[in-house]
């Protein structure tokens, strides 16, 4: 009896030990996924988020340049060009940098792209920002 016993008991082992080394691997695969995912996450939120800030940066150059330029026009009273691109700037500025969990952060990005534009057709130029992984290359 003592040695059916003892053959019931290696072979519970067998069984045990496939099942605890299943449990053991997961564990580890699962932490290792997990350290892996966060390095690539920070990886890819600060790729994006330079994309992010290189383009609200060109928005923002572009929109003081031209300001500027019109300022120095002359004209006798503020015309929809200026009042655009000041539209432009306050958005830009209201912008929030600082804080990744804003919940319109996309949707404000989305509304100075679209102002972007619009102060674009004002000025009758080309609204064309592509940004070239390989190198920087703003076009218009």
């Amino acid at each position: 009896m003592e040695a059916a016993a003892s053959a019931s008991d290696m072979f519970d082992a067998i069984v045990m030990a496939e099942e605890r080394f299943h449990g053991e691997g997961y564990q580890e695969g699962y932490a290792e996924g997990s350290h892996v995912g966060v390095i690539e996450g920070r990886r890819y939120g600060a790729l994006h988020g330079a994309k992010i800030g290189s383009e609200i940066g060109y928005y923002l150059g572009f929109a003081l340049t031209w300001q500027r330029l019109l300022h120095r026009s002359a004209e006798e009273k503020p015309s929809k060009k200026i009042k655009a691109l000041e539209s432009l700037i306050g958005m830009i500025q209201k912008y929030p940098y600082e804080d990744p969990t804003y919940d319109k952060l996309h949707e404000d990005l989305e509304k100075i792209r679209g102002k972007f534009k619009q102060v674009c057709s004002l000025l009758n130029i080309q609204s064309d920002f592509r940004i070239n992984p390989e190198r920087s290359a703003l076009t218009f």
